[in-house]
């Protein structure tokens, strides 16, 4: 690992950016890797093709983060007085940079079939599908336990040998773009009901702060009008932070009740595969690589954006787990099944690397 200096995020200072591209293009240069792989469409796709051709193999990019919608579906959010059209003239020099840098690049990877469909309909080249694995060591049903539902109930500062009260999580980052705001909203819905639960949400990012604010029913300063968000239930949303214990946030995964996810504009949607590889059912929204993962034996979806579909969909899906959760959650865990493990997953990208540069190689000797 080598690491290059650069200035923290405005946004999130946890991310930095890549401003040296001299000394990216250099480190190629003397390291000659033969997998040369942009993770970025900003800077680091900059340093990267300012390489020489001749100090690497191949260059592939790998498409994480579907950033084009996510800024157009923010801006509709956010100011619903600017009209679609306009949305969409602002955001189409994205898609020229991409099908620039792409094709620049020996392949195009991404984690899901709808952004190969999407991709491809944009007009970048060699797009290739290889979806994210999942780690089944960690992420497996028997890491369910009576202890994983005691400390998630704790969280809350309910009793902890408490058998009826419904346990909701979450797990993300808190960026704009990942909507948890309507979660929040949604789950307040369902709790003003009389629905006993409670809203575990693990993560950390800028937006932490400004939803646990939410929670309490501020919004921008002042009160919230959707109704149960006026602060009644705060107590019952918590913030744990960011887990680096893997086996932890399984356990409580695995000893939840419900995982709610909120973003549309998912690549994948790992979190959410790990938590139905614990056994967990989901309700996700219906657009981008979250709809995806969607299992109608151990789910339910819901019109992405729209708060009162969300909440609706929570109250079925957990209506559902109180009468069949054992066969609910066996039905997730085998929806999770068809994704790859890790170790696949990484085996079928260094299977693609070397086809890559087999035919790079070949081409140049002709």
């Amino acid at each position: 690992m080598i690491r290059v200096r650069g200035p923290a995020s405005p946004y999130d200072p946890s991310y930095h950016l890549l401003l040296n591209t001299s000394k990216i293009r250099d480190v190629v240069a003397r390291e000659r890797p033969d997998v040369l792989e942009i993770h970025s469409p900003y800077m680091a796709a900059v340093g990267a093709l300012r390489a020489a051709p001749s100090t690497y193999g191949v260059r592939t990019f790998q498409w994480h983060s579907d950033f084009i919608d996510t800024y157009g579906g923010v801006l509709e959010d956010k100011a619903p007085f600017l009209p679609s059209p306009l949305v969409r003239t602002v955001t189409r020099p994205l898609w020229s940079l991409v099908r620039s840098i792409a094709r620049r690049c020996d392949a195009t990877l991404v984690a899901s079939a709808w952004q190969v469909g999407k991709l491809t309909a944009h007009g970048v080249p060699n797009v290739v599908h290889r979806p994210f694995g999942i780690e089944r060591d960690v992420f497996r049903t028997d890491a369910r336990s009576p202890e994983g539902r005691r400390e998630l109930l704790a969280l809350a500062g309910r009793d902890v040998h408490d058998e009826t009260t419904a346990i909701v999580v979450g797990v993300g980052r808190f960026a704009i773009e990942k909507r948890w705001d309507l979660v929040i909203d949604a789950f307040l819905q369902v709790r003003a009901r009389g629905r006993d639960a409670i809203l575990v949400l693990f993560g950390d990012g800028p937006e932490r702060e400004r939803m646990k604010a939410r929670a309490r029913g501020e919004r921008d300063g002042g009160a919230s009008s959707h109704p149960g968000a006026s602060g009644a239930f705060a107590a019952d949303v918590v913030f744990p932070g960011f887990s680096k214990d893997r086996a932890g946030l399984a356990r409580s995964l695995a000893s939840a009740d419900v995982l709610l996810h909120g973003c549309p504009f998912e690549t994948f949607g790992l979190s959410i595969a790990e938590a139905m590889s614990c056994g967990l059912p989901a309700v996700v929204p219906d657009d981008g690589g979250a709809a995806e993962m969607h299992d109608p034996a151990s789910g339910e979806r819901y019109a992405a954006g729209d708060t009162d579909a969300c909440a609706e969909a929570l109250e079925r899906l957990l209506d559902r787990v109180a009468r069949d959760g054992d066969a609910m959650r066996a039905a997730a865990a085998r929806a999770a099944a068809r994704l790859p493990s890790v170790r696949q997953q990484f085996d079928e990208q260094i299977a693609l690397y070397t086809e890559l540069v087999a035919r790079r190689g070949a081409a140049r000797a002709t």
